[in-house]
């Protein structure tokens, strides 16, 4: 009796993946004419959050995970670009956010949680919301290829995170870090070079 229960239950959560796949990938579908390039294979995974997508540029075989927030920002000023290179996993609840430019290489792994910006808001003045004063400090941002950011890192404006990096998790990147190097901490320190 038990036995039938198992197949039963294992065959429900073999037609709810399939059918979250179906679905996932019916979306990726629809929207992949919306981006400025939308590579083959690639899946963004519902809910997602999505703006300025038509300076989004995502290659071929990329996963982006439920709750994830891609976004470029326009402003008089100056146009975000985002771009995400082949086979690159984001796990879910990342933020991308671009007011100059982000780009993410080849094959890097996003834990989930990572925070990634090219800007950040304004507050120096007084008596004023913060959510009011704009933005500032705007610097491209670079991920290199096989790069890897652990769960709840956060990367900061003008940050070059190197090839083959590893970011430990809970770690504020503020400063570069270099190809092959592991970097942890608030703000992160390269505690280590990689063979």
């Amino acid at each position: 009796m038990q036995r039938g229960k198992d197949a039963i239950g294992r065959a429900g959560v073999r037609t709810y993946r399939a059918a979250v796949r179906a679905r996932n990938r019916g979306f990726s579908t629809l929207v992949a004419g919306s981006f400025e390039t939308f590579g083959r294979r690639s899946v963004l995974q519902l809910p997602i959050r999505l703006d300025g997508e038509a300076r989004i540029a995502i290659g071929s075989g990329v996963f982006v995970g439920a709750g994830s927030w891609l976004q470029t920002i326009a402003t008089p000023e100056r146009e975000g670009h985002l771009t995400i290179g082949d086979g690159t996993s984001i796990a879910g609840g990342c933020v991308l956010s671009s007011a100059a430019s982000i780009t993410v290489g080849e094959r890097v792994l996003f834990a989930r949680n990572v925070y990634v910006a090219d800007h950040r808001h304004a507050f120096a003045q007084d008596g004023r919301a913060i959510l009011d004063q704009g933005l500032e400090q705007f610097a491209p941002v670079l991920i290199g290829d096989g790069a890897w950011l652990g769960q709840n890192v956060v990367v900061g404006p003008g940050v070059r995170i190197g090839r083959g990096a590893v970011v430990g998790a809970g770690s504020v990147v503020l400063a570069d870090v270099p190809d092959r190097s592991v970097a942890v901490g608030t703000p992160a320190r390269v505690s280590r070079t990689l063979l």
